[in-house]
């Protein structure tokens, strides 16, 4: 029997959660993005499944790292990456009323009400970032913001995660393919920034993957009268239309480096195939595109699919990027690859639960 999306889903989070106790997932010891998005998956992965076991995971990880004051001690205030678990304090908050959790979340949104702003009112991405905007940013700290502005009425939130995206979209987006680049600089001043337009080089497969998510998971909280909501669909419709012109025609997959298709030195990358492929999903789901999508979401997931090779129980999930800074075209093609780093694995369960609700609400079979 053909395996659902939420199977591979079970078997991809089963996997990493033997591997791992909750004390030992990486980065050990750090609240970091790299546990988050791998934990958002297996959140979405419990919601679909119902099996307490994924939440208690989830749990028992925040519960190693906060104390009983709400402090997380490993945490660094410089730099989004190590507030994006935050997401996950949000509904265990409204089940069980945890104090502590309160207080993360609060001490989160007074440090995004200090970030330093370029002169175009963009956060740094991070504090030794100078005037420097990255699409990884929106993902960051997007989603929280927008959960923190709906469940604690902060409706300000909204409006600065919105000019976020809106200096992102039009300074960082390139006229001829659509393609956002990875980074801008507005001051022009670090080594890698076009001296005309302030943005990097090269179109980076996970980075823009990012941005795609980021939006999606944004609308689910921004409220459906808001002002900004058409704009942010719109950007969303923009990059969708960019990416599926990049898809590989045999694989389904996108490049490291999306437009060099083919070109010597590139390479599919699943990471980046996984967040393009739970963006699709989503914006059928949500009707923000048209069915005409829905063969490129079927595309993108059985190609990573396909990817796929199994050690008896373990499923092993390879051709990731690690992370990566800024650099030009073969910075990029030079870049280690693993199998089952957490941002990976995290892809790919947002992945699947999501292709998986798609396929369920709109009553299509892969």
């Amino acid at each position: 029997m053909k395996k659902t999306p939420l199977c591979y889903a079970k078997q991809g989070a089963d996997t990493l959660i033997r591997k791992f106790s909750v004390d030992a997932l990486p980065p050990a010891g750090r609240f970091h993005y790299h546990q988050g998005v791998f934990l958002s998956g297996v959140e979405r992965t419990f919601k679909l499944s119902g099996e307490e076991k994924y939440i208690r995971y989830i749990k028992d990880w925040l519960d190693s790292l906060i104390d009983e004051n709400g402090g997380i001690p490993s945490v660094k205030d410089d730099q989004f990456d190590d507030m994006q678990p935050a997401i996950l304090l949000f509904d265990l908050y409204k089940k069980g009323g945890e104090e502590r959790y309160k207080i993360v979340l609060d001490r989160f949104a007074e440090v995004v009400d200090m970030w330093p702003k370029n002169a175009r009112g963009g956060f740094w991405h991070k504090f030794f970032r100078q005037n420097q905007m990255w699409l990884d940013t929106l993902y960051m700290i997007g989603p929280f913001m927008v959960m923190y502005a709906d469940m604690f009425d902060k409706p300000y939130f909204y409006e600065v995660i919105y000019q976020n995206m809106n200096l992102m979209r039009q300074n960082m987006t390139d006229s001829e393919t659509g393609l956002l680049y990875h980074a801008w600089d507005d001051s022009k001043a670090v080594d890698w920034a076009n001296p005309v337009t302030g943005t990097s080089s090269e179109f980076w497969g996970r980075a823009i993957g990012w941005y795609a998510v980021a939006i999606m998971d944004i609308l689910d909280y921004l409220p459906e009268d808001h002002p900004r909501r058409a704009d942010f669909i719109s950007a969303e419709q923009d990059i969708l239309k960019a990416l599926v012109h990049y898809q590989d025609e045999k694989t389904g997959l996108w490049y490291q480096l999306v437009n060099r298709v083919g070109q010597t030195g590139n390479w599919l990358e699943n990471s980046c195939s996984c967040l393009y492929t739970y963006a699709l999903a989503k914006a059928l789901e949500k009707g923000i595109v048209d069915q005409t999508y829905t063969a490129n979401m079927q595309r993108g997931y059985q190609g990573v699919i396909d990817t796929l090779t199994f050690e008896g129980e373990d499923l092993i999930l390879s051709n990731v990027c690690i992370g990566t800074g800024v650099g030009d075209m073969q910075f990029y093609f030079d870049r280690p690859t693993v199998a089952n780093d957490l941002h990976g694995m995290g892809a790919f369960l947002l992945m699947c639960t999501q292709v998986q609700s798609a396929c369920y609400k709109l009553n299509f079979q892969l």
